[in-house]
C-alpha cells in the first residue's frame, strides 16, 4: 500500500511538472520553426530542423537592445529599493519593539488586498499633474508600492528566527542599531534576500499594466511592451519572430531562478538562521 502510494505521489507531482514546463518548451520550440511549419504544422508537433532566422528577424524588426536595456534600469531600481526599505522596515517592526509595531505591520500587510486596476486610473492622474508619465518612475514607484507588502512580511517572519541575544551581544559591545542590522543581521538574511529578489525579478520583468498604462514613448518601452513591434498591418502577426523574441525575453527569469533556486527554497522555510 505504501508503494502505490509512493508511485501515485511520483505520478501526481510528474504530471504537474509537465504541465508546468511544456508551456516554456513549446515557446522555445515555436521559435525554431519556420513560418510555413507555424502556420500549416500540428502545434505540438516538432520543428523539422533548427531554424534560427526567426531569432535574426526578432532583433533585427524590433529594437529589443533598448528594451532590454528599459526593463534591466527599471528591474535594478525596483529590486535595490525594494530590499533595502523591506528589510530595515521588517527589522524595525520586528526587532525595535516599539508600541505600535503589530498596528505597522498589519498596515503594510493591508496592501496585499488592494487590487492593481483599480489605482491605475488614479496613478494615471498623479502621474500626469506631476509630469511622471513616460519615465522609468511611473513604472518604479508602483512597483515598489505593490511588491514592497510581501517583502516586508518575508523578512519579518525570517527576523523572527535570529535570536535577540546576538543582538544585545553587539549592542553590549557598542554597536549602534545601524551597525548591527548592516554588519549582523542583513548578512544572516542572505537567503531571504535571494527570496525577495528572485520572487519580485520574475514580477517585475513581466510586468505589462504599468507599462502599458504609463508609457506611451518608445524610447522608454520595455520588453512586455516591445512585443508589440511583431504586430504588423491589419493585425497580422510574425508568429515566429515574436517566439523568438519571448524566448529571449523568458532567459533571464530562468536563468536567475535556476541559479538562486536553493536559496529561494531555504529563504522561504527560513533556513538560513542555522548557518
Amino acid at each position: 500500500m505504501k508503494r502505490i502510494k509512493h508511485i501515485a505521489l511520483y505520478l501526481l507531482m510528474t504530471a504537474i511538472l509537465v504541465v508546468q514546463v511544456y508551456p516554456i518548451f513549446w515557446i522555445f520550440m515555436t521559435s525554431l520553426k519556420t513560418a510555413e511549419e507555424v502556420r500549416t504544422k500540428s502545434t505540438f508537433a516538432l520543428p523539422s530542423s533548427l531554424c534560427f532566422d526567426n531569432y535574426v528577424r526578432a532583433v533585427t524588426t524590433s529594437d529589443l537592445a533598448l528594451y532590454f536595456k528599459n526593463s534591466l534600469i527599471v528591474l535594478f531600481i525596483t529590486i535595490t529599493a525594494l530590499v533595502l526599505l523591506s528589510s530595515t522596515a521588517a527589522f524595525s517592526i520586528e526587532k525595535m519593539r516599539f508600541r505600535a509595531n503589530k498596528w505597522l505591520l498589519s498596515f503594510f500587510l493591508l496592501g496585499i488586498t488592494i487590487p492593481i486596476h483599480v489605482t491605475l486610473i488614479p496613478l494615471f492622474q498623479i502621474y500626469r499633474n506631476t509630469h511622471l508619465l513616460n519615465s522609468y518612475f511611473a513604472l518604479i514607484l508602483p512597483q515598489i508600492g505593490f511588491n514592497l507588502p510581501l517583502s516586508i512580511y518575508l523578512f519579518t517572519t525570517f527576523y523572527k528566527f535570529i535570536p535577540d541575544t546576538i543582538m544585545e551581544a553587539a549592542a553590549i559591545d557598542g554597536a549602534s542599531v545601524w551597525r548591527i542590522f548592516a554588519n549582523i543581521v542583513l548578512p544572516m538574511s542572505k537567503n531571504c534576500i535571494i527570496t525577495v529578489v528572485t520572487m519580485n525579478t520574475i514580477f517585475i520583468w513581466n510586468e505589462f499594466i504599468f507599462a502599458n498604462t504609463f508609457i506611451s514613448a518608445a524610447q522608454l518601452r520595455t520588453i512586455p511592451l516591445g512585443l508589440f513591434d511583431y504586430i504588423g498591418a491589419k493585425g497580422m502577426v510574425d508568429w515566429g519572430a515574436t517566439f523568438s523574441a519571448i524566448s529571449i525575453f523568458l532567459l533571464p527569469v530562468l536563468i536567475v531562478y535556476f541559479l538562486l533556486n536553493k536559496g529561494i527554497i531555504s529563504g522561504m522555510t527560513a533556513g538560513a538562521v542555522k548557518e
